[in-house]
């Protein structure tokens, strides 16, 4: 399976066209359909030079994981199989890539893929072990929640992922089917803003609850403290990248 590629911006260019071109390409640019978002350069906002990260100058090109076609291989045709007689059309798109099994869900879907994974007897994924997110700025549903599920009966393990748009990002909680889920969902709200309709109790859990934003999205500004040593001021971090 092909990866991302990086290449380097042409020296002969001048630094007002680099700055140019990268400037063109920013993260959060673009109408590409990835998941993954539009190609990316550089890093802390920094364009033309004074980028002391190393990614400056690079250009990442987007991918999407392909669908898998058929035989998945180990247990993945089975699970799917055995999912899909339970809850058929459940399923947008199966994913094998790095040996893990992903199955992409729609939210009107979650609940009824979360209930046969759990009660089913061929399924059996008894445990919810996290509930994350991902931010890919660029995409048109950038925030994806994901599910990580793994059977104690048959030791499988299985990827669920549900995407959302920022303006309506909405999906069902779990913690009816899996009370686990009340501090993970709690976290992924906090750090990315997605709304788990029905929690409990669905406040921030590491942020303070006035804190304005999300820190985990890949639009929030990396901020920081102004600190003082030895007499000098150090700025924020995304403050103290462009050198002039």
């Amino acid at each position: 399976m092909s990866s991302p590629t990086e290449r380097p911006v042409p020296e002969d260019s001048s630094p007002e066209q680099g700055a140019a071109e990268i400037a063109k390409s920013t993260i959060g640019e673009g109408t590409s359909d990835s998941p993954y978002g539009v190609e990316r350069r550089g890093m802390f906002g920094v364009h033309g030079s004074g980028d002391t990260s190393g990614f400056g100058g690079l250009l990442r090109e987007p991918w999407t994981p392909p669908s898998a076609e058929r035989p998945y291989g180990s247990y993945f045709d089975e699970v799917v199989d055995d999912l899909l007689a339970v809850a058929p059309d459940s399923i947008a798109k199966v994913v094998v890539d790095r040996g893990e099994l992903t199955l992409h869900v729609e939210r009107e879907q979650l609940i009824a893929v979360a209930t046969a994974l759990r009660n089913d007897k061929n399924l059996r994924f008894e445990l919810l072990s996290g509930v994350s997110g991902v931010d890919y700025l660029g995409s048109q549903r950038r925030l994806h929640a994901v599910y990580m599920f793994r059977s104690l009966t048959y030791r499988r393990r299985l990827r669920v992922e549900v995407e959302v748009s920022v303006d309506d990002p909405h999906i069902p909680s779990l913690t009816t089917l899996y009370p686990g889920a009340d501090w993970q969902e709690r976290e992924t709200f906090d750090m990315f803003g997605i709304v788990f309709d029905g929690h409990p109790g669905l406040t921030r859990i590491l942020m303070p609850d006035d804190w304005d934003g999300h820190p985990q999205r890949k639009d929030y500004p990396l901020g920081g403290i102004p600190v003082q040593y030895k007499g000098a001021t150090i700025p924020p971090p995304d403050e103290r990248r462009a050198y002039k």
